[in-house]
């Protein structure tokens, strides 16, 4: 069986290879089996790259509310 190279880095790149995986698989390149796996996959990429924006966003506000309360107390 030939290799895929799939990009996972951005949920651009995830939603991409989720239609190119869809499409394989309904054009029987690719068997159900295979193509779940990688959903699934993809699904769990997708959702830490999720957390890791929140975190990035979270860390960002805290950054900003330690600003604030620095200049209220002088």
């Amino acid at each position: 069986m030939a290799k895929i190279r799939l990009r996972l880095n951005t949920p651009t790149d995830v939603r991409k290879t989720l239609v190119r995986v869809t499409n394989m698989v309904a054009n029987g390149e690719m068997d159900s089996k295979r193509g779940n796996t990688i959903i699934s996959a993809c699904n769990s990429v997708l959702s830490a790259i999720r957390t890791d924006e929140q975190e990035k966003k979270i860390a960002e506000l805290q950054q900003l509310l330690d600003s604030v309360a620095k200049e209220k107390s002088r």
